[in-house]
């Protein structure tokens, strides 16, 4: 197991290539729980049947003479935000992963290394930072209607949820990323390395595990940081799934419909929770609940991002 982390395992194949291959229905012994809609101080529980909620309709294809470009990392949920955005409004763009050592390239873009950086050719214009980019996206004309995208409708419920799995998720999809060997950024093993040496896993904080760059506060040394890594990834996940699968069965009753996750149509609560939940999709084992997983399925096929499943561990 520790040897992933040195040298690629391609033991895994992403075969799918259309936005077909990802419409499947993914497995869940858990059935949609159709309460009807009320709220608490803590959550708000909803439900909507087909027939109340209906799919985002696409505009026609667009495909500029010169295409935006996107560079992003795969596993980044901000550059996810800019990916599925482009795809939900249906513009035709380039993707290009940066490795997660490339330093020089988002330095000359942007001026420090940060992703998603978006450029638009034709204009000679390039901007971060993925909510500025999304709403440059909606709100020129080039690239479809207008205002498609809702904006964010201030739920807590689902800022709570996010928060309190964060540890749960840091613990199991941080040592996947770099032990798949197939994400664009972790091709060679500077990218992996990279990544192990910059995200701590819990419970330790980041001073701890990057330093402040002083003597007093080197950091955690390498080879510590590659063995926790190794470590995590040989433990038996199945008290953590155990946990997960009970925070996802929660989250389904939040989630309006398999189409949108609040009342009133896609808006950017999606753009950033699907963003989010695509990640868990590295992680084997994890059991949808049926409104959930239909939910990341469908926008998963409608802003064209594919999500993890062939090859999680």
């Amino acid at each position: 197991m520790t040897m992933k982390f040195f040298s690629v395992a391609a033991t895994c194949l992403l075969a799918a290539t259309t936005s077909n291959a990802f419409t499947t229905i993914r497995p869940s012994s858990l059935k949609v729980c159709t309460q009807s809609q009320s709220t608490s101080s803590n959550i708000v529980r909803m439900s909507a049947s087909t027939t109340e909620a209906s799919p985002f309709v696409q505009g026609p294809r667009i495909i500029r003479d010169e295409l935006p470009i996107v560079y992003v990392y795969d596993h980044c949920p901000f550059c996810v935000r800019v990916r599925l955005a482009l795809g939900v409004k249906n513009v035709k763009h380039t993707v290009n992963f940066l490795a997660n050592d490339d330093i020089p390239t988002p330095t000359k873009l942007i001026g420090k290394k940060i992703a998603p950086i978006f450029a638009i050719p034709e204009d000679d214009f390039i901007m971060g930072e993925s909510l500025d980019i999304i709403e440059k996206i909606d709100c020129d004309e080039r690239f479809g209607a207008t205002g498609q995208i809702l904006p964010f409708t201030g739920r807590k419920d689902l800022k709570a949820w996010q928060k309190s799995v964060q540890v749960l998720l840091r613990t199991l999809q941080r040592p996947r990323y770099v032990a798949t060997g197939l994400m664009p950024e972790f091709q060679q093993i500077d990218g992996r390395h990279a990544f192990i040496k910059n995200h701590q896993l819990p419970p330790y904080e980041k001073s701890e595990w990057k330093g402040d760059g002083t003597d007093e506060n080197p950091g955690m040394p390498m080879d510590e940081k590659l063995k926790l890594y190794a470590e995590a990834m040989a433990k038996d996940p199945t008290p953590l799934l155990e946990d997960l699968n009970a925070k996802l069965f929660e989250l389904d009753d939040m989630v309006y419909s398999e189409y949108h996750c609040s009342e009133g149509g896609f808006s950017m609560d999606d753009v950033d929770l699907w963003s989010r939940l695509r990640s868990i999709t590295i992680i084997k084992g994890v059991n949808w609940p049926t409104k959930l997983g239909a939910y990341m399925d469908n926008l998963s096929a409608l802003g064209d991002v594919p999500l993890y499943d062939e090859m999680a561990l």
